[in-house]
Parts: structure tokens; C-alpha cells; sequence
């Protein structure tokens, strides 16, 4: 990320909550314990999970959870930005989730109206650039139009790509694009990994490098199933709510000490 997009990311904030002002992480900077630059992921993908344990934990009711685990994600986006990450994708709603209790499912669907209609225009100016995985054609009217608005004003920002997934399954993506390409009657001889992957609500955005999965589960939850091939995963037992730039360093830290082999034998490993 070029100084003039952090400069722009850190408008986010105000002054005095800037990303890169003294704190804890940034204190943590300067000891030497964030990875080395050259060792970002370039795309990071998060299970935001936890939620509805954290409120309970409090003794709040579930949906306390969800609205605590939406203010979060200001300050995940803003340290990664910090560190150069340059495209996340947020896991907010999965094609299962409308199994849970109606309450918690329709507190669920206001979420992402009232974080646009709070967030937008500050999202916006700090050149973050929004995209949506999922289907949008059962969701209220007014929020898919919502959605819609707030890709097509952000189409153009050059700074970090957010992408939510919300009404979102790996399974089902994989079956949309199947279905595209026979749509498109493309000879069975010319698909191949890459045609699958251009059919794909991802096409364009690199596959992730780095899977976070807050909230102590151990599972991928059937997200982003073809382009976490060879991600490398980090589970980690802290909730979504309170996943903070120290976690964040922490993770980008554990990413940075592995090796990347992608099936390969590395010299000497």
C-alpha cells in the first residue's frame, strides 16, 4: 500500500484514533515484532465468528453481539491496511445462517444497511473499494439496492478491496459457475481450473493467502471453498467482537513464519 493510500485510509479515523498513533500494536511495531513487509499476505479472508458467544458471555442477548462484531470491523480494516494487506474478505452471513432463530436472522439482515448508512461515505473517501459474494435476490429490496449503490460508487477507489460475503456459500458458488459456463455453451475441452475461477463471484480478486477464523472452531464453514486451496489457516479462540490490532499483528506474525509450498518439496524441507 503507497503511503498516499494509508494517508487516505487513515482519514478513517480521527486524529486522535489514528491506525498508525502510539498504542499498544504500534508500541509492538517498534520493538521489532510485526512481520517483515515482504512477508504480508497480499489477500486475507476472516470467519468473523463469535459473535453470539461474546454477548452471551456478558449475559446480552446474541444480536448485542453481532452489532459489537460489526463496529469491529473499522479497526481490523485499518490495521491491515496499515500493514499493506491489500484485499479482505469479511464472511458476515452464510447460506446456513437462515437456520438460525428468526429474531437473531432478521437482526442479522439490518446489519449491513445501518454499516453502510454509518460507514459509506468515510469508506468512500479513504479509497477502500467494496465488493459482495453471495446471492442479493432474496434479500429486502431496499438493502440490495443498498448493496448495489455502494459497489457501484466505490467501483473506481484504488486503495484496499473489501469484499463481504453475505447470503454467501462455497458450495453453491461452485455450482453458479458451473451452471454460467454450460449457460454460455463452452466446449467441455476448454474448461479448466482457470474457467472455473473466471465463472466465479471471485473472478478478478486473487485467492485469498491467509484464512482467519476467530472464535476457537476449527472448520471452514463451506467459505470460499475453490480459493483456499493453498491458504494458509489461522484459528484463533478470540471472538470476532474483541479481535484487535494486537490479534491482527499475531496472526500476520504466524502467516510470516511458515512456508509456502503449494505442493512443492522447498530445498532443504
Amino acid at each position: 500500500m503507497s503511503a498516499v493510500d494509508l494517508r487516505r485510509l487513515g482519514r478513517w479515523k480521527r486524529r486522535s484514533d489514528h491506525p498508525l498513533a502510539a498504542g499498544p500494536a504500534a508500541k509492538a511495531r517498534d520493538k521489532g515484532s510485526a512481520p517483515p513487509r515482504t512477508l504480508i499476505p497480499t489477500h486475507v479472508a476472516i470467519i468473523m465468528d463469535g459473535n453470539g458467544r461474546w454477548a452471551q458471555q456478558r449475559g446480552l442477548r446474541r444480536e448485542a453481539g453481532h452489532r459489537a462484531g460489526t463496529e469491529n470491523i473499522r479497526r481490523v480494516i485499518q490495521s491491515l491496511g496499515h500493514h499493506g494487506v491489500r484485499f479482505v474478505t469479511l464472511f458476515a452471513f452464510s447460506t446456513e445462517n437462515w437456520r438460525r432463530p428468526d429474531d437473531e436472522v432478521r437482526a442479522l439482515m439490518r446489519l449491513p444497511g445501518i454499516y453502510l448508512r454509518r460507514e459509506l461515505r468515510a469508506l468512500h473517501e479513504a479509497g477502500v473499494r467494496l465488493r459482495h459474494l453471495g446471492h442479493l435476490d432474496v434479500l429486502d429490496p431496499t438493502l440490495q439496492e443498498e448493496i448495489r449503490h455502494a459497489i457501484d460508487l466505490t467501483r473506481d477507489n484504488d486503495g484496499i478491496t473489501l469484499t463481504v460475503a453475505f447470503n454467501y456459500g462455497g458450495r453453491r458458488e461452485i455450482v453458479d459457475a458451473i451452471q454460467r459456463i454450460a449457460a454460455e455453451g463452452i466446449p467441455i475441452e476448454q474448461i479448466d481450473e482457470q474457467m472455473l475461477s473466471d465463472h466465479l463471484d471471485t473472478a478478478g480478486l486473487p485467492d485469498p493467502d491467509l484464512i482467519i477464523r476467530t472464535g476457537g472452531e476449527m472448520r471452514m464453514s463451506n467459505f470460499l471453498l475453490w480459493q483456499s486451496a493453498y491458504a494458509e489457516y489461522y484459528a484463533t479462540s478470540t471472538f470476532w467482537p474483541d479481535f484487535d490490532e494486537d490479534e491482527v499483528e499475531t496472526a500476520l506474525a504466524a502467516y510470516a513464519a511458515r512456508s509456502r509450498r503449494f505442493g512443492a518439496v522447498l530445498s532443504g524441507g
